[in-house]
């Protein structure tokens, strides 16, 4: 890739006398620049996911110019290389500017180019760089065969650039507002191969015309040197909306809370319902409703639908093979095993080395998850896909409150990209529509108990007390979710097995999910690691 040998000896601060845009063919820029530079850039990055791990070193593996009237960016896809023997890629634009007003967190490195004195920055931090993309997706041609290729939706027309801005502060990914009607999302973390959640859009939107997630509007993609498409950046439509459903949960919860005061309510009165169990609003008892309020039930019957609405069009195309339906095999079952047994022992070991963090109720249940570590392990093991009768199809894989827009008293689902620890094949891998269902149940389980953890000095009531009204709460969510969920999706003939199968299902993927949860609050909030733990007691005691 870098093509060009040059005598160019490194000097401090850093001199070239190439032009700009050949400097990526200076072998020696390239050296400095990712060796003494871009380890401290990228590390500080809000968007690295390595931080956890230590870095070992940087490799350029692709780069391409982006140019248009003079104008030159450079797409960088950066490899990253950890001490730990494993690697991951980046995407960086870079730019060369000489505006000395750019703040300072802007610039990756001041340069002398050519005898012109400036920085070269994170190019998405230029409004020009943000149009310039913007257009080449407004104008792209259909069946373009670039390395770098744009495209459009045929819905996009009539459309001229007037503004571009950044939405908020995201982990992963950058996303920039264009017009207020469009958000154009750049991946950070670049995967030899298409982005899940750019292969979900389209096929949601433009071949099924799901009308509850932001539609397809464009892309930019690249044509990797062994010639596999690369997903850099995704366009939606910017749906209005009034924050995500975890903000609204959380607010409504607290008022569910507030209730047993302002109400009166004893909790250990309040009439219990099996777990798991199929209720209608109608047949929840009236003192549920009169605590939490019959529009919070009504919410969830509507999440639940637009969830089984999902999962109907995902399980219905018979043409395109990365979506079509597919039963159950040992194929499946042995990447299932593998994968959860990994991950199993991975979270045993984390919760055996910080039980020192733990205590009360947390420490209870993780010595309890300790104690029954076998009986968790036969669960997993205990997969006869001999006997299942339903189907797998593609699912939206990291489901959860945050990933839904609450607009007025409807839903919107978004982010398609997969749970982040699975590598980008095992997040195509056909699923059991009902691992969206326990994602969201584990969601709501977080929320409830969140709201717990957040407000624990505005209740009266003691922690026990708020914990059983938190199960409680729990339950009669989860039962009416799945009635309408359930009905959903038998009315539109989409196979999901039997009772028993449905039943066996649900629970096995709860309970990966709630071990999956272990690591991440073990190693960044203990306090929380009550959730997941409960959540798998839950599930081996019922």
């Amino acid at each position: 890739m870098l093509n060009k040998t040059t005598k160019t000896v490194i000097q401090s601060p850093f001199h070239f006398d190439e032009n700009w845009g050949e400097l990526l063919d200076n072998r020696d820029f390239v050296k400095v620049f990712l060796s003494d530079v871009l380890e401290n850039y990228i590390v500080k990055q809000r968007w690295y996911g390595g931080k956890a791990s230590k870095l070992k070193y940087i490799e350029l593996s692709e780069y391409f110019r982006i140019q248009n009237d003079g104008e030159v960016y450079f797409g960088l896809i950066l490899e990253i290389n950890f001490v730990e023997a494993f690697y991951q890629h980046y995407f960086l634009p870079i730019a060369f500017v000489t505006d000395k007003s750019f703040a300072e967190q802007d610039r990756i490195l001041p340069i002398n180019i050519n005898g012109e004195q400036g920085f070269i920055i994170d190019a998405i931090n230029l409004e020009a760089f943000r149009k310039l993309i913007f257009e080449r997706i407004l104008y792209a041609q259909p069946n373009d065969r670039n390395k770098v290729q744009y495209h459009k939706s045929d819905t996009l027309t009539n459309v001229v650039y007037e503004s571009s801005r950044f939405l908020g502060l995201e982990q992963s990914n950058t996303s920039i507002v264009y017009n207020e009607k469009f958000v154009l999302k750049f991946f950070r973390r670049i995967y030899v191969n298409k982005n899940p959640d750019y292969e979900m859009s389209r096929f949601l939107s433009e071949k099924k015309e799901f009308k509850h997630t932001p539609s397809y509007q464009g892309s930019l993609n690249l044509i990797g040197s062994d010639k596999v498409n690369i997903t850099i950046a995704l366009m939606q439509e910017m749906v209005e909306n009034q924050g995500d459903a975890w903000e609204y949960m959380l607010k409504e919860l607290h008022r569910v809370f507030l209730n047993l005061e302002s109400k009166h309510i004893d909790v250990n009165s309040l009439p219990t319902t099996e777990l798991y169990r199929r209720l209608k609003i109608e047949d929840v008892p009236e003192q549920i409703l009169d605590w939490v309020g019959s529009d919070l039930f009504r919410k969830i019957q509507t999440i639940a639908k637009r969830t089984a609405e999902m999962h109907i069009v995902l399980g219905s195309e018979f043409e395109e093979t990365a979506f079509t339906p597919t039963h159950f095999s040992s194929d499946y079952t042995v990447w299932l095993k593998n994968r959860l047994l990994y991950q199993f022992q991975n979270r045993l070991n984390a919760v055996e080395n910080n039980l020192h963090k733990l205590d009360g109720l947390a420490l209870d249940l993780a010595n309890e998850f300790l104690n029954n570590k076998n009986i968790i392990r036969k669960r997993f093991v205990k997969f006869d896909w001999t006997k299942l009768k339903g189907e797998r199809i593609r699912v939206h894989g990291d489901y959860h409150l945050g990933q839904i827009l609450v607009k007025g008293d409807d839903f919107y689902i978004l982010d398609f990209e997969g749970e982040p620890e699975s590598t980008i094949r095992d997040r195509k891998v056909k699923q059991p529509p009902l691992k969206d269902v326990a994602g969201m149940f584990r969601s709501f389980h977080y929320a409830i108990y969140a709201t717990v953890f957040n407000n624990s000095e505005k209740y009266i009531q003691s922690q026990e007390t708020l914990f059983e009204a938190a199960e409680l709460l729990y339950s009669y969510f989860t039962s009416v979710f799945l009635a309408t969920y359930i009905d959903a999706i038998l009315n539109a003939n989409l196979n999901i097995g039997y009772d028993q199968e449905r039943n066996f299902i649900l629970k096995y993927c709860l309970l990966e999910k709630a071990v999956y949860e272990l690591g991440y609050e073990l190693n960044s909030r203990p306090r929380w690691a009550l959730i997941p733990l409960k959540g798998i007691s839950n599930i081996i005691n019922n």
